[in-house]
C-alpha cells in the first residue's frame, strides 16, 4: 500500500555567489529553490514515496518556477495557496576553510509569514496522509504561521497521522512576540518524531546539556542523557534524533547522528565529509532519511544508519535539495564510501 507525505513550510528564492565567492564579488547570483519542509518533500519524492507539499506563495512567475521545479521532482502541489505579494528570498554565502558560511534572509512580508490558521483546509489535506512532517522554522515568521502548524499539527493527530519535527532554531527569525521556548513548547506535545541538535533543545525546550557545539567535537553518549530529559518531559513523543556535527572548518566535518525509543539509543557511524560542496539541506536530508527509514527498514538502528548517510552525500550536492537516489543512499549506508565510477 502506497503512503503518503505531507509537509508544511516556506519556499524560498535562494540566490548564490558562484562557487566560494562572498557575496557581490562578481555581479552575477546563481537562483535556486529550497527551505526545510520543502527540501524533505525532495528527499522523500526521490526515494518514491507520494509526498505533498503545503505552502504560500504569490501569485508571479517566480514562485510559479519553483512550483514548477517541485513538480518535476514528483512532488505534489495541489493544496499550495496562491496569495500574498512577494516569496521570501535567502542569500547564502559558502565558506571556505576558517572563513564561515553566512545566510541573509530578506523573507519579511513573504506570503507564508501572513497566513492564518483558517486558510489551510487541514482535514481535506490530511485524507489518507500517514505522516506530517514540519519545522521550527515556520512558526518563527509570524504569530499566524505559528497558529497555523499548531492548527495543523491538531488536525493531523485527529486524523490519526503521524507528525515529526525538526525544531531547527533560527535565532533571527524569531521576531515577532513570543519566544521560541512558548511556541516550540507546545507544538513539541503534539510530536511523535522529534528531530534537533543540542542548541534546539535549549534555545526552543529549555533544556540545556552543557555541551558547547563550536568546539568541533561531540560525544555521543552525553545525548543518553538529552534523550532522557526529552522524554520524559515529553510522554508523547516516541523517538528522539540528534544530529551531531563536528565542525573542523567549513568544508570539513564530521557527521553522525543518535536517536532514542523506547526501546534503546541508537548510534550511527561517523561520516568524516572533507571538501563539503554545500552543506545547507544537510539537516533536511537526516530528517527525511529518518522518516523514511523508520517507515521502511528493518529496525531504529537500521534507520539511524540510512538518516546518516543520505545527509553525509546532501553534503556533495549544490543547492538546497538533496538529488541523490535511494540506492545510492543504501549503498553507502552500507559501507561503499569508495566513490569510484559506477558503469
Amino acid at each position: 500500500m502506497t503512503r503518503k507525505y505531507v509537509t508544511f513550510g516556506e519556499l524560498m528564492l535562494r540566490l548564490s555567489p558562484a562557487g566560494h565567492e562572498v557575496l557581490f564579488q562578481t555581479p552575477r547570483l546563481e537562483a535556486t529553490f529550497g527551505g526545510a519542509e520543502a527540501n524533505v518533500a525532495v528527499s522523500l519524492a526521490n526515494y518514491g514515496e507520494s509526498v505533498e507539499f503545503v505552502t504560500a506563495l504569490p501569485q508571479n512567475p517566480i514562485a510559479d518556477a519553483a512550483i514548477k521545479e517541485l513538480r518535476a521532482f514528483g512532488v505534489g502541489t495541489s493544496h499550495i495557496l496562491r496569495k500574498g505579494e512577494r516569496m521570501g528570498i535567502y542569500f547564502t554565502e559558502m565558506g571556505a576553510s576558517m572563513r564561515q558560511s553566512k545566510v541573509i534572509y530578506d523573507r519579511a512580508h513573504s506570503s507564508v509569514s501572513e497566513i492564518s490558521p483558517a486558510e489551510f483546509k487541514w482535514d481535506d489535506i490530511f485524507k489518507g496522509v500517514h505522516w506530517f512532517h514540519t519545522t521550527g522554522i515556520t512558526p518563527a515568521l509570524s504569530r499566524g504561521a505559528a497558529e497555523a502548524v499548531l492548527e495543523a499539527m491538531k488536525a493531523a493527530r485527529a486524523n490519526g497521522v503521524k507528525i515529526s519535527c525538526d525544531l531547527n532554531y533560527r535565532k533571527k527569525l524569531w521576531k515577532w512576540g513570543r519566544s521560541p521556548e512558548e511556541v516550540m513548547t507546545e507544538l513539541a506535545s503534539q510530536v511523535d518524531v522529534l528531530i534537533a541538535n543540542e542548541e534546539d533543545c535549549q534555545k526552543c525546550l529549555g533544556i540545556k546539556l552543557g555541551v558547547d557545539v563550536t568546539k568541533g567535537l561531540l560525544e555521543s553518549s552525553k545525548y543518553r542523557e538529552l534523550a532522557r530529559f526529552v522524554t520524559a518531559r515529553f510522554s508523547n513523543i516516541t523517538h528522539f534524533a540528534v544530529s551531531l556535527r563536528e565542525s573542523k572548518s567549513a568544508d570539513w566535518n564530521n557527521w553522525s547522528v543518535v536517536m532514542a525509543d523506547k526501546n534503546g539509543f541508537y548510534v550511527s557511524k561517523k561520516y568524516e565529509i572533507r571538501d563539503i560542496v554545500d552543506r545547507i539541506g544537510g539537516g533536511d536530508s537526516f530528517g527525511a532519511g529518518l522518516i523514511w527509514g523508520l517507515d521502511n527498514l528493518g529496525g531504529p538502528q537500521e534507520a539511524v544508519e540510512f538518516a546518516a548517510a543520505a545527509s553525509a552525500l546532501k553534503h556533495t550536492i549544490y543547492g538546497d535539495y538533496n538529488r541523490i537516489s535511494l540506492d545510492d543512499v543504501k549503498n553507502l549506508a552500507a559501507g561503499d564510501a569508495s566513490g569510484r565510477v559506477q558503469r
